[in-house]
């Protein structure tokens, strides 16, 4: 039997699901399930390790970006669904004395 490769969507404005396997290489397919048990299979873009973010959506450049329903930045670039969102392609917004209006 194969293993089963999760994510966890936990809020219903998150548009980024946290990855809960080990081994999940560029074109592995996980399936992302929410609060209602609702399931969606997607290939996932990139390298991602246990307890990192994929995005559950298409994100473009500047759109924030939610987990636990919470903003926790903004995509530095287009995000495509299934892609490892991290440093890379997301920015803070929280804490950016260099924003206007940064907290």
């Amino acid at each position: 039997m194969e293993e089963l490769k999760l994510a966890l969507k936990v809020d219903d404005k998150d548009n980024v699901a946290t990855i809960f396997a080990n081994g999940i290489c560029d074109g592995t397919e996980v399936e992302i399930r929410d609060r209602q048990g609702n399931m969606t299979k997607v290939r996932v873009i990139g390298d991602v390790p246990y307890g990192h973010k994929i995005a559950v959506c298409d994100l473009k450049k500047g759109d924030p970006i939610y987990k636990y329903g919470e903003s926790i930045g903004a995509a530095s670039a287009d995000i495509k669904t299934g892609e490892y969102v991290h440093v890379h392609n997301m920015v803070a917004m929280r804490g950016r004395g260099d924003l206007k209006g940064g907290e």
